[in-house]
C-alpha cells in the first residue's frame, strides 16, 4: 500500500479564498480514496497543526503531494511558515539530520544530510500568469520553466531532505481566464499516469 500525504498550501488571505487549491486538494483525496492500494493523510495549512504530528506525516508517507498557489513568484506566507516550522521541528527527527558537510571538509557534500531518502514528492501550482509568460520569446519569464525558474528553490529544498521529484503540474491564468473543468480533467490524467499506470 502506497502512503500519500496531501498538503493544501492554498492560503485564505486578501482577495484569495484559496478555492482553486482546495478544489485540487479535494480531487487528489478523492482520487486516492477510490483505490484501496493507497492510504492517505492530509493537512490544510489554514488549520491549526501540531509540528511534531506534521513531521510524523512526512516520515510516514511514501509520496508527499504539495498544492500551492504562487504569490509574487513565491509560496504564500502561510505555507512558507508551515515549511519553516515543520522542517525545523524535523531536525534529527526524520526530515534532516544536518546539512551534510563535515567539520573536516566543510566545502563539499552540502545538502546531503536529509533523512527522507526513498520518498518522492509531487508539486502542483496555480498562477495568475498565463502559460505563454514562460514560453514565448520576450515575455516576462524569459522562457524559463516554472520548475527551473521561480520554483528552483522549492525543488532544492525537497532535495535537501532526500526526496526525489515526480512530474510537477502547473495551472495557469487562474484569476483572469480560468477553465477549472478542463484543469481537473488534465489533473486526473496526470494522477492516473503517475500513480495507476
Amino acid at each position: 500500500m502506497t502512503k500519500i500525504f496531501i498538503i493544501n498550501g492554498g492560503q485564505k488571505f486578501g482577495h484569495s479564498g484559496g478555492r482553486f487549491n482546495e478544489t485540487i486538494s479535494n480531487e487528489t483525496l478523492i482520487f486516492f480514496k477510490k483505490n484501496t492500494d493507497f492510504e492517505v493523510k492530509t493537512t490544510n495549512i489554514n488549520d491549526d497543526y501540531n509540528p511534531i504530528a506534521e513531521v510524523e506525516k512526512f516520515v510516514w508517507a511514501d509520496v508527499i503531494i504539495y498544492h500551492t498557489p504562487i504569490w509574487w513568484f513565491q509560496l504564500p506566507h502561510g505555507f512558507k511558515k508551515y515549511i519553516d516550522v515543520v522542517f525545523t521541528e524535523g531536525h534529527a527527527k526524520g526530515i534532516y539530520k544536518s546539512d551534510g558537510r563535515s567539520a573536516e571538509n566543510p566545502t563539499v557534500n552540502y545538502g546531503t544530510g536529509g533523512m527522507l531518502h526513498g520518498k518522492k514528492y509531487m508539486l502542483t501550482t496555480s498562477w495568475n500568469a498565463p502559460k505563454e509568460a514562460f514560453t514565448l520569446p520576450g515575455e516576462f519569464f524569459h522562457q524559463h520553466s516554472m520548475d527551473e525558474g521561480p520554483l528552483f528553490g522549492f525543488h532544492r529544498m525537497n532535495a535537501f531532505t532526500g526526496m526525489e521529484p515526480l512530474q510537477s503540474i502547473h495551472f495557469h491564468d487562474i484569476e483572469k481566464n480560468a477553465d477549472v473543468e478542463n484543469d481537473l480533467k488534465v489533473y486526473q490524467n496526470h494522477l492516473t499516469k503517475l500513480f495507476l499506470n
